[in-house]
């Protein structure tokens, strides 16, 4: 299997073995059709402070934000020899793009890409930065990434919340949007549990227009098949990347059989920390529809990135920031 510069993954080390986090996909292999969770959906959220938020991220600070890998790597640690039940899956369910009302800068592979882009957060007096994507959503103001970008998982919520849609070299073209509310299923908030490590922030308006008029929003899918092939975006900041510029990686899911048991699917895929967050969509363009993020990989070296199934758990986690 081929791999592609881009999507960012993470470290930690596991036995012999360090563990990266953020996500990435590999190709299929004939799975079974994951079975109900044991306990039904659940969502938390909290609402957040979004005034000052983005004066608060100068480029300075932008700049020295690290990668927010260390709690995926613990939730993929916890995970590893557990018995686990699979992620719920319900029917196959879509949701539509948005179009952007005003001109968007043009995409390119490893170029910009306007509703793509990067989050910046703070936690226990350090600041951090992920990866995320403008989703379409009623609200038209919803944001998705990993859940260990939102809330240390198990723990509290972060703090100084921004979205910056297609930063470049520091640049942000479409401004700095400031949560506003921030959800995740309950079983990362409360357990950690590696495969529900996806998040969804609200933002509120800026400059009197919401996220999906400035820069569009991706449509996004649950419960889909397994073994699909992915194109994958991330910043990976940490060595050999430096986080200032898109990165991608593209090829099929197939199953972690590192940490075997779960519903996690991983592609071909050398990004480091800093990816975590990035969108994963179906297909070979950011023009597909989203249907994972990126989560964690293994080793510093790793050459897979790997990302949550989205059932009806982190569906309901989606319905219920969109709605919001």
């Amino acid at each position: 299997m081929t791999r592609t510069k881009s999507l960012a993954t993470s470290l930690l080390s596991l036995s012999a073995a360090a563990i990266l986090a953020l996500s990435a996909a590999g190709s299929a292999t004939a799975a079974p059709a994951p079975a109900e969770d044991k306990s039904a959906p659940s969502v938390t959220g909290t609402a957040v402070e979004s005034a000052g938020a983005a004066d608060y991220w100068t480029a300075d600070r932008m700049l020295t934000a690290v990668p927010a890998d260390q709690r995926a790597n613990r939730a993929v640690q916890r995970s590893l020899g557990l018995d686990r039940a699979l992620v719920a899956k319900g029917a196959p369910t879509t949701v539509e793009p948005l179009a952007a009302k005003t001109p968007v800068l043009k995409a390119a592979s490893e170029s910009p890409v306007a509703h793509i882009g990067k989050i910046f957060f703070t936690q226990g007096g350090q600041n951090y930065v992920c990866s995320g994507n403008s989703v379409a959503a009623t609200n038209k103001s919803t944001v998705s990434t990993a859940g260990h970008c939102l809330n240390e998982g198990p723990g509290a919520f972060v703090t100084n919340f921004v979205f910056v849609p297609a930063y470049n070299n520091g640049a942000a073209p479409y401004g700095k949007w400031a949560a506003k509310a921030l959800y995740a299923p309950a079983q990362w908030t409360g357990q950690g549990n590696i495969q529900y490590d996806t998040g969804f922030a609200v933002v509120s308006p800026l400059n009197g227009r919401t996220l999906a008029d400035t820069v569009g929003a991706s449509g996004v899918q649950f419960n889909a098949a397994r073994g699909l092939t992915y194109k994958a975006f991330g910043y990976p900041a940490a060595s050999p990347f430096n986080g200032q510029t898109l990165k991608s990686c593209a090829g099929t899911a197939t199953n972690d059989t590192v940490n075997p048991g779960g519903t996690t699917q991983g592609i071909p895929c050398d990004m480091t920390g800093g990816s975590s967050g990035g969108p994963w969509f179906v297909g070979s363009s950011s023009t597909g529809k989203q249907n994972s993020v990126n989560s964690y990989g293994y080793g510093q070296n790793s050459t897979k990135m790997y990302g949550p199934y989205w059932g009806t758990v982190i569906q309901q986690t989606y319905a219920t920031a969109a709605a919001s």
